[in-house]
Protein backbone atom coordinates (compact mmCIF):
# COMPACT_ATOMS: atom_id res chain seq x y z
CA UNK A 1 0.00 0.00 0.00
CA UNK A 2 1.38 3.19 -1.20
CA UNK A 3 0.34 6.78 0.19
CA UNK A 4 0.11 10.01 -1.16
CA UNK A 5 2.51 12.33 -1.18
CA UNK A 6 1.41 15.16 1.63
CA UNK A 7 0.33 18.30 -0.09
CA UNK A 8 2.91 21.10 -0.34
CA UNK A 9 3.17 23.97 2.39
CA UNK A 10 1.55 26.92 1.35
CA UNK A 11 4.43 29.55 0.87
CA UNK A 12 4.65 31.83 4.20
CA UNK A 13 5.33 35.85 3.04
CA UNK A 14 6.72 37.60 6.41
CA UNK A 15 4.31 40.13 7.62
CA UNK A 16 6.75 43.31 6.24
CA UNK A 17 6.37 44.83 10.32
CA UNK A 18 6.85 42.53 12.00
CA UNK A 19 10.21 43.17 14.32
CA UNK A 20 11.27 39.74 13.04
CA UNK A 21 11.39 40.53 9.44
CA UNK A 22 12.41 44.23 10.10
CA UNK A 23 15.17 43.64 11.84
CA UNK A 24 16.87 40.29 11.09
CA UNK A 25 15.70 39.83 7.05
CA UNK A 26 17.94 40.81 4.37
CA UNK A 27 15.12 40.52 1.39
CA UNK A 28 11.94 42.18 0.50
CA UNK A 29 11.31 46.34 0.72
CA UNK A 30 10.45 48.71 3.63
CA UNK A 31 9.13 51.89 3.38
CA UNK A 32 10.30 54.95 4.84
CA UNK A 33 7.80 55.20 7.71
CA UNK A 34 9.02 51.76 8.56
CA UNK A 35 12.98 52.88 8.24
CA UNK A 36 11.94 55.87 10.87
CA UNK A 37 9.69 53.90 13.08
CA UNK A 38 12.02 50.72 13.27
CA UNK A 39 15.57 51.87 11.74
CA UNK A 40 16.00 55.25 13.42
CA UNK A 41 13.41 55.79 16.44
CA UNK A 42 13.22 52.10 17.66
CA UNK A 43 17.26 51.29 17.37
CA UNK A 44 17.60 54.35 19.08
CA UNK A 45 15.47 53.72 21.77
CA UNK A 46 16.79 50.19 22.21
CA UNK A 47 20.36 51.76 22.34
CA UNK A 48 19.43 53.81 25.43
CA UNK A 49 17.80 50.96 27.24
CA UNK A 50 20.87 49.23 26.78
CA UNK A 51 23.28 52.03 27.86
CA UNK A 52 20.77 52.50 30.72
CA UNK A 53 20.67 48.67 31.62
CA UNK A 54 24.63 47.88 31.17
CA UNK A 55 25.21 51.32 33.13
CA UNK A 56 22.71 50.15 35.96
CA UNK A 57 24.91 46.65 36.32
CA UNK A 58 28.17 48.32 36.49
CA UNK A 59 29.69 48.04 32.85
CA UNK A 60 31.95 50.47 32.24
CA UNK A 61 30.60 53.49 29.43
CA UNK A 62 33.42 52.45 26.87
CA UNK A 63 32.40 47.98 27.20
CA UNK A 64 28.44 49.62 26.96
CA UNK A 65 29.37 51.08 24.17
CA UNK A 66 31.23 47.82 22.26
CA UNK A 67 28.48 45.70 23.50
CA UNK A 68 25.12 47.94 22.31
CA UNK A 69 27.05 48.55 18.68
CA UNK A 70 27.49 44.87 18.65
CA UNK A 71 24.05 43.91 19.42
CA UNK A 72 22.28 46.79 16.83
CA UNK A 73 24.44 46.19 14.06
CA UNK A 74 22.54 43.64 12.11
CA UNK A 75 19.23 45.01 12.70
CA UNK A 76 20.89 48.33 11.63
CA UNK A 77 22.12 46.53 8.73
CA UNK A 78 19.38 44.85 7.69
CA UNK A 79 16.37 47.80 7.90
CA UNK A 80 18.96 49.85 5.95
CA UNK A 81 19.18 47.16 2.98
CA UNK A 82 15.81 47.26 2.88
CA UNK A 83 15.48 50.51 2.34
CA UNK A 84 18.63 50.28 -0.28
CA UNK A 85 16.22 47.72 -2.34
CA UNK A 86 13.24 49.79 -2.05
CA UNK A 87 14.73 52.29 -3.88
CA UNK A 88 15.81 49.88 -6.48
CA UNK A 89 19.82 49.98 -5.48
CA UNK A 90 21.82 47.05 -4.06
CA UNK A 91 21.75 46.12 -0.29
CA UNK A 92 25.64 47.24 -0.92
CA UNK A 93 24.89 50.61 -0.98
CA UNK A 94 24.88 50.31 3.11
CA UNK A 95 28.79 50.49 3.24
CA UNK A 96 28.01 53.72 1.79
CA UNK A 97 27.73 54.84 5.58
CA UNK A 98 31.72 53.74 6.15
CA UNK A 99 32.56 56.92 3.94
CA UNK A 100 34.10 59.53 6.25
CA UNK A 101 31.89 62.47 7.40
CA UNK A 102 29.43 62.34 4.91
CA UNK A 103 28.65 58.67 4.83
CA UNK A 104 26.06 58.14 7.41
CA UNK A 105 24.24 62.09 6.58
CA UNK A 106 23.79 60.33 2.74
CA UNK A 107 22.33 57.25 4.18
CA UNK A 108 20.12 59.01 6.24
CA UNK A 109 18.69 61.21 3.63
CA UNK A 110 18.71 58.76 0.87
CA UNK A 111 16.94 56.00 2.91
CA UNK A 112 14.83 58.68 5.03
CA UNK A 113 13.64 61.46 2.63
CA UNK A 114 13.93 60.07 -0.85
CA UNK A 115 10.82 57.77 -2.34
CA UNK A 116 11.42 54.25 -3.05
CA UNK A 117 10.54 53.31 -6.85
CA UNK A 118 7.17 53.00 -7.59
CA UNK A 119 5.36 49.26 -8.31
CA UNK A 120 7.78 46.08 -8.61
CA UNK A 121 11.56 46.32 -8.61
CA UNK A 122 14.10 43.71 -9.02
CA UNK A 123 13.62 43.36 -4.85
CA UNK A 124 9.59 42.65 -4.99
CA UNK A 125 6.35 44.03 -4.55
CA UNK A 126 6.66 47.78 -2.71
CA UNK A 127 5.78 47.71 1.02
CA UNK A 128 2.16 48.49 2.31
CA UNK A 129 2.83 50.92 4.95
Amino acid sequence: MTTAPAPPRPLRIPDPTSPRFVFFALHGRVSRRTFWLFGVLALLGLGVLGHALLGIAGVSQDHADAIVNLLLVWPAIAVSAKRWQDRNRSPWWVLVALVPVVGWLWALVDNGFVRGTPGINRFGAPPEH
